[in-house]
């Protein structure tokens, strides 16, 4: 659920996060060039830093003031940890995956190899001797 008809969270945070690495005196001018209001703004900074915007949270008093630019660094910092984290975590995976592919595909040849083998050969089944002959 989106708190702006038109974004996802994923977009709206990508805004605010890029919108806090914009140097002061030229945040207006960012905002006008993606067609975002300040008020707009302030409600998705709310919801991202001491909301909840993956449930479309925003809380009643939360306002600029009460996540200060220090802390709110720490969690860009955060962020970028937890992103470079899941990025690498995801590549790891990748690379599994693709050895594990290519190991089946290896074992699925080495199978067809047997089968083809087993069919080339002669097909006698010793016969055992019948013990009320003895």
């Amino acid at each position: 659920m989106s708190i702006s008809p038109g974004f996802t969270t994923e977009e709206i945070r990508e805004f605010v996060h890029e919108y806090h690495r914009v140097a002061h005196g030229r945040k207006g001018a960012w905002l006008a060039e993606r067609d975002v209001s300040k008020r707009t703004m302030r409600r998705w900074r709310d919801a991202v830093y001491v909301g909840d915007l993956d449930r479309g949270l925003i809380p009643r008093e939360g306002s600029h003031m009460t996540v200060p630019p220090g802390k709110r660094t720490a969690l860009e910092k955060m962020r970028a940890a937890e992103q470079a984290a899941h990025e690498a975590e995801l590549a790891k995976l990748s690379a599994r995956v693709r050895e594990l592919e290519d190991t089946n595909r290896a074992l699925g040849k080495a199978i067809g190899l047997l089968h083809a083998m087993s069919e080339e050969e002669p097909a006698d089944t010793p016969t055992t001797p019948d013990p009320s002959d003895s």
